[in-house]
């Protein structure tokens, strides 16, 4: 997942009150180190953001970590954050505003080498530090790897503990790469980091490593866990203790603002829509919080059209339930069915079938076995169909 922010908003201390913060603005994408595709357009969208810096949260360089691909990964398409810049795409920042975590991915070299070698970073680089306007932030190394430990008696976390405690700013980010909590069932849910982290004073703690977005309320601390960055997506299974907000339609990246009376995330899908947005406001322990997803059941047009070998075909699935603050509901799955025909009304492929949940979501149709021709294409999902044609042109 990655955070960013602009690293010029801090304003000087006035000479007769306490300091005063600016607003800052900052991005949250994880799971996005795989150049091209997905990963291309989350960033063209943070970018579009002009947000003041980026933090990850891991697996910043697919697929084994390597320094034969970390330029192309991260500094192709976040050059322009990091300070010192070391690759080939352009220009860097004079200040560093690059601040990544260390995934599984990254400690895949020994020592992740390639990962310590390539950014400059604060304290002892594989977790460390840093405050911005209003917030602090504690970057932590969930890996098992970790010389210092990544249990809650660890060295690791009696510094956090500790630097939670000197911290002076309203907000405490916490972010690392595997998730204490969470409905995903590619690597479920990580029990050694589950931390005391409300006792020891962090605002809101999120994390990446599931390639989905999912939103929780444990014990009144709200958890994230944001790996659609540009990876494959991965699927839910049945709902978490505490889970209020699960989708994996789309990728997409969360734009948070910050001032001293509150700090509010908003994640945005690729297609621009708001998903899920939550608050947190000084003097109260409310979340408050409102998910919109689609009210819509769309079946696009294929993209590109004519095509050979392969095409891209995107559609949304209506949602008729919005979550609210504090509520246990989960978004209404739907069983859904994208099918291929020919002209003959025989079915030659079928994309789709299964739950999926409500939402924007883009599956590729490869039809190199197909002969050229004109093909139709049939979404159904709640008691709705669509249907489109497409041609296969040889």
């Amino acid at each position: 997942m990655v955070l960013f922010f602009f690293c010029s908003s801090i304003l000087a201390t006035p000479p007769s009150t306490a300091q005063v913060h600016s607003t800052i603005r900052f991005a949250v994408i994880g799971d996005y180190g795989q150049a091209g595709g997905p990963e291309s357009e989350v960033a063209a969208m943070v970018q579009s953001w002009n947000p003041d810096f980026v933090v990850t949260t891991g697996d910043n360089n697919y697929e084994n970590g390597a320094a034969s691909t970390i330029d192309q990964n991260v500094g192709q398409y976040f050059h322009q954050f990091i300070s010192p810049y070391v690759g080939s795409y352009g220009k860097g920042d004079s200040v560093n505003c690059f601040f990544p975590c260390l995934g599984n991915h990254d400690w895949d070299p020994p020592y992740a080498q390639p990962y310590l070698d390539y950014f400059t970073l604060p304290g002892k680089e594989r977790y460390y530090d840093f405050a911005r306007g209003s917030v602090h932030f504690f970057c932590i190394d969930s890996d098992v790897h970790e010389p210092d430990g990544c249990t809650d008696s660890s060295v690791q976390a009696q510094w956090l503990g500790n630097a939670l405690a000197q911290s002076t700013e309203p907000w405490k980010v916490v972010y690392f790469h595997q998730p204490p909590y969470t409905s995903g069932i590619f690597h479920g849910p990580t029990p050694y980091m589950q931390w005391p982290f409300q006792q020891w004073g962090a605002t809101t703690v999120l994390s990446g490593h599931e390639h989905l977005y999912e939103r929780l309320n444990i014990n009144g601390l709200t958890f994230v866990v944001n790996g659609l960055g540009g990876m494959g997506i991965y699927s839910f299974g049945n709902s978490a203790p505490g889970s209020v907000f699960r989708y994996n339609g789309n990728y997409g990246a969360q734009l948070a603002t910050a001032n001293e009376d509150s700090i509010v995330f908003s994640f945005f899908t690729i297609a621009g829509s708001l998903v899920d947005r939550y608050a947190i406001r000084a003097n109260t322990s409310d979340v408050q919080s409102s998910s919109t997803m689609p009210m819509d059941f769309v079946l696009k047009q294929n993209y590109p059209n004519p095509f050979n070998p392969s095409t891209n075909i995107g559609y949304t699935i209506a949602s008729t339930k919005e979550q609210v603050a504090g509520s246990a509901k989960q978004v209404g799955m739907e069983r859904v069915r994208l099918v291929v025909y020919d002209l003959l009304g025989r079915e030659v492929a079928v994309l789709v079938d299964g739950i999926q949940t409500p939402g924007e979501h883009r599956i590729m149709f490869d039809a190199r076995r197909l002969a050229s021709g004109m093909y139709f294409y049939r979404l159904s999902a709640g008691g709705q169909i669509a249907v489109k044609r497409m041609v296969l042109v040889r």
